[in-house]
């Protein structure tokens, strides 16, 4: 019987014998518990919402550990000057060092230097941003090439930045490419490394899913490989840094351009001098401008790992 007589028969069938089909199913009313509690998962989703002072109490919590640590140091420096550990010129008491500090902050020279030495880090850092990841990308693209500088890469990322001075006055002489050279070996390494680290543990599907919707070559790693190895990668940026300024540090305590004033150059000239609390002055300078990078870096990774999902919100 051809279907559309089927399905009359069957409809009229339905009309003599209402017993025959089963009575429509009523229409059902709306959940409105259930839209709530879809509305609640949303809204856990983005996240709760920020309460007034929130702000206020989360910088309090980030600093008042920073400011005990720093408490209990002072705390401890003034005890071995009292306790005449070492004479008060060697190691002069903690309100003499801050009086000279405060001092050294208000003169020009002291923001020349700083601005010298800072130019040298963020130049030497960005170059060494540029060969590491060019180095990273090719080392964990090609197989052979893992094979033949792998295990260098490392390598050099553990050798000491100031075994290299020797060799970078002999090429370069005293001068700034000398410790721009020092610069980008120490920190190229780390870079590369924590990009082949973030490569690596990208997940195989997602390779696969790349692959099935066309992405090749340079498009991969720009739309896919690179923004999953972000993580890692940022983590080897900020070791990189840690080693690059290190680095530049020593070489300017030891490689001394003629016409140029860096923190290292008055740090030198201050020994020199056995001008102490003039030294520890410097040491703070450094150490501050180190905690502040190492801040930025800490802010960018907390804000990378809560769009991955990886910390609360």
């Amino acid at each position: 019987m051809p279907a559309e007589h089927s399905a009359t028969g069957a409809a009229l069938q339905g009309a003599i014998d209402p017993d025959g089909f089963p009575p429509p199913l009523p229409a059902k009313p709306v959940d409105l518990a259930a839209a709530d509690r879809v509305s609640g998962l949303d809204a856990l989703e983005l996240g709760p919402k920020k309460e007034k002072g929130a702000l206020g109490r989360r910088i309090w919590n980030s600093t008042w550990p920073k400011l005990l640590a720093i408490a209990i140091v002072v705390a401890i420096w003034q005890a071995a000057v009292l306790a005449e550990w070492k004479p008060i010129y060697v190691l002069p008491a903690p309100l003499d060092v801050f009086a000279v500090l405060r001092d050294l902050v208000t003169t020009a020279d002291f923001w020349d230097g700083v601005r010298l030495t800072m130019t040298r880090a963020i130049t030497g850092f960005l170059l060494a941003v540029l060969i590491g990841t060019v180095i990273g990308a090719a080392v964990s693209r090609f197989a052979p090439l893992r094979a033949a500088i792998g295990s260098l890469i490392t390598g050099l990322q553990t050798m000491p930045s100031i075994m290299w001075f020797p060799l970078a006055i002999l090429l370069f002489q005293l001068g700034e490419s000398a410790i721009m050279f020092v610069v980008v070996l120490g920190a190229a390494p780390s870079v590369a490394n924590g990009l082949i680290s973030g490569i690596d543990y990208v997940p195989r599907t997602w390779l696969r899913v790349g692959k099935v919707m066309g992405m090749k070559g340079l498009a991969q790693y720009r739309h896919l490989i690179l923004p999953a190895s972000l993580p890692s990668f940022v983590s080897g940026l900020k070791q990189g840094w840690a080693f690059s300024w290190r680095s530049l540090m020593a070489g300017e305590l030891l490689v001394i351009v003629p016409g140029t004033v860096s923190i290292g150059v008055r740090m030198q000239n201050a020994r020199d001098l056995s001008d102490s609390a003039l030294v520890i002055s410097y040491i703070i300078v450094v150490l501050v401008i180190g905690i502040l990078i190492d801040q930025l870096f800490n802010f960018a990774d907390n804000k990378l790992r809560k769009r991955w999902g990886l910390t609360e919100a």
